[in-house]
């Protein structure tokens, strides 16, 4: 089988890694925009304009499905998407996780975008799911930023900026943004409390990555012999897996394997 990935950068990783922690066996397509991100203060003409090219460019490969690793383009592009892809081409969009993130109660908080949070889009999925709880939208300027550059010193900043802004006494913290599960540790430790349980987070990849078996028919099979196949687009160029996802683990799972194809 083979599962395409996209993403304006590479926060497409998680989720990547999660269907070759799933499939081991799959082949894998990783689309992504350096050229014409971020995505995330984009109209949503323009996001959607640029989705529906890295999606084409992914969908060339012909891949058994295709995951939209990538909230903002969720928001903006999925009925374009499927409209233009399916129903030869299943397209599995990325919602935040603010529905489980609730089961063990509250406080949560929703770490995302500036564009994302406080969006209709936000604000619904928090209506549908987390009436019953206190819920506080984090916006985190500059993290995908710095996360997408494997910027050190930014990544810290912008953590520390959105921990702060974080009630002490919530218990868990939706990452509404693929980018911010490749720091999920950092987080973590960014809003502990002395005293408290650690916060649990709740990201997506998992759960896009089983989806996205379950739309073509096949099941997890972790100990299947790995595939060597990875192909990466940039902006619709083949090439290899940039060299800011080699520092998260995802990136290095990843590398591991054949990137130019």
């Amino acid at each position: 089988m083979k599962i395409a990935l996209m993403d304006s950068g590479i926060g497409l990783l998680a989720a990547a890694a999660a269907v070759r922690r799933l499939r081991p066996d799959a082949d894998l397509v990783l689309s992504s925009d350096p050229d014409g991100m971020p995505w995330g203060p984009r109209t949503p003409e323009y996001v959607t304009a640029h989705a529906l090219d890295v999606a084409r460019a992914a969908a060339a490969h012909r891949p058994d499905a295709l995951i939209v690793a990538c909230n903002t383009a969720s928001v903006h592009a999925l009925p374009a998407l499927r409209a233009a892809l399916e129903p030869t081409l299943p397209v599995i969009g990325t919602v935040p996780a603010i529905k489980p993130s609730v089961t063990a109660g509250g406080p949560i908080a929703i770490w995302a975008t500036p564009a994302t949070t406080g969006s209709p889009y936000q604000r619904g999925l928090i209506e549908e799911f987390a009436r019953s709880v206190d819920v506080t939208e984090v916006p985190c300027p500059g993290l995908a930023d710095a996360v997408q550059h494997a910027d050190e010193s930014a990544i810290d900043l912008a953590i520390a900026a959105a921990a702060a802004r974080t009630p002490r006494d919530v218990r868990a913290v939706v990452l509404g943004c693929t980018h911010y599960e490749l720091v999920a540790e950092r987080i973590r430790a960014a809003v502990r409390q002395p005293g408290l349980p650690p916060v649990a987070l709740h990201g997506s990849a998992g759960a896009v990555a089983a989806q996205a078996l379950r739309r073509i028919g096949a099941e997890p099979a972790p100990s299947a012999e790995p595939s060597a196949s990875l192909a990466v687009l940039l902006s619709g160029r083949p090439a290899e897996l940039p060299k800011a996802a080699l520092a998260y683990a995802e990136g290095q799972l990843l590398g591991a394997f054949s990137t130019a194809r």
